[in-house]
């Protein structure tokens, strides 16, 4: 994954409920643009350079994989959403909501369309003063002065008032850690493991990924099905039962819950497909004694991709010893876990069809899948 940009932004509002149209606009934020990672307290503040009813201030920082062009491009369109009206007539004016970048960590950006830092900002007291409460200590790239520095010396000295009301972060609402242990699942090549992975990152959650890539027999395998079948799944099966084992059972205080790639019963699943009758009847003994005593998922997600998206994923990360996988075999393992889901009553289970989905590249889609497991 790239490394994201933090983007700090400052929002107002002076037009009807203020508190509601500003939560709504970082709620939007979160959901096109990227992770709200900071907020504010609420700055009541009197309107700057004209004569209108007071406004609600805050700043955001955000985490995301755009550009501040691409970001401008989509703030522009949310306080549209939200009944921004702009016009090409000189001044200020009242407005439900006002959206302006304040820093990038891309740096100084001088074009036509957006510079950064924001070329007013040090004259905006009803910018600085929320700002410090996220960015104190940020240096502005031309004035080399903190955040704080710049409140100080401010020319601006208008009358800002902290409230007690508050903007609640987005992704509270979706409460994933009330799961405790989720367990995001899926066929060879339905991301799994990105979602895991990302969600671990937004959620703050414990990651425990499998280590498929360390397992000697799985290259053979793809070479020789028949061959390398048991000595594979019974070597996935200990691996998957002593990792799970030790990871759910250290729980980590600095960590909200535990989100993993993968649920061993998967090993049953892989077996019946791959495995003879009598090898699977021996492997269903031992896995049976293993996963008695294994912790419980709180929500199993099944990621679903079609065979035709699968294969082509499977293409795209260029694994050699997966590029001869056959269709069959993946139909088999949909299938597999399928009835595995259809059979076990007591599990609270999402299955997500990612098939016409991009969850890395697309923002709205990862928050989608996000919703639907939260529901």
């Amino acid at each position: 994954m790239k490394t994201p940009n933090l983007i700090h932004i400052s929002l107002g509002s002076n037009i009807g409920n203020r508190l509601d149209f500003i939560q709504k606009a970082v709620n939007e934020i979160y959901k096109m643009i990227g992770d709200v990672v900071s907020i504010s307290s609420v700055y009541q503040t009197p309107a700057w350079g004209f004569n209108s009813h007071d406004f609600y201030n805050i700043c955001i920082a955000i985490q995301t994989n755009m550009s501040g062009i691409e970001v401008l491009d989509i703030l522009l369109k949310i306080e549209k959403t939200l009944g921004r009206k702009r016009t090409d007539s000189n001044g200020y004016q009242a407005r439900t909501i006002d959206l302006d970048i304040i820093f990038s960590s891309e740096g100084i950006i001088t074009t036509e369309k957006l510079m950064l830092p924001h070329p007013a900002m040090q004259d905006r007291k009803f910018v600085l003063e929320p700002l410090v409460d996220i960015a104190g200590d940020v240096v502005h790239p031309k004035r080399k002065q903190t955040v704080k520095r710049l409140l100080e010396t401010t020319s601006d000295n208008s009358k800002i008032t902290r409230l007690k009301d508050r903007v609640v972060f987005p992704k509270d609402a979706y409460n994933l850690s009330r799961f405790q242990y989720l367990t995001i699942e899926g066929n060879i090549g339905a991301g799994k493991t990105s979602l895991a992975q990302l969600i671990a990152k937004e959620f703050n959650a414990k990651l425990i990924l499998e280590r498929f890539a360390d397992n000697p027999f799985l290259p053979k395998f793809y070479e020789d099905m028949e061959r390398y079948a048991f000595p594979l799944e019974m070597s996935f099966l200990a691996d998957r039962y002593q990792r799970l084992q030790e990871d759910i059972a250290q729980f980590d205080l600095f960590k909200d819950f535990v989100v993993s790639d993968y649920d061993v019963f998967k090993s049953l699943i892989f077996a019946k497909v791959t495995l003879q009758s009598d090898e699977f009847m021996l492997y269903k003994k031992v896995f049976d004694l293993m996963y008695k005593n294994l912790a419980k998922p709180g929500m199993y997600v099944y990621l679903y991709q079609n065979t035709e998206r699968l294969l082509q994923n499977i293409k795209k990360r260029g694994r050699d010893y997966e590029q001869k996988i056959p269709a069959e075999y993946l139909d088999k393992i949909n299938k597999g876990y399928l009835q595995f889901i259809k059979s076990q009553s007591e599990f609270n289970v999402r299955v997500i069809d990612v098939s016409e989905m991009d969850f890395m590249a697309n923002r709205s889609d990862f928050i989608s899948i996000v919703e639907k497991i939260a529901q």
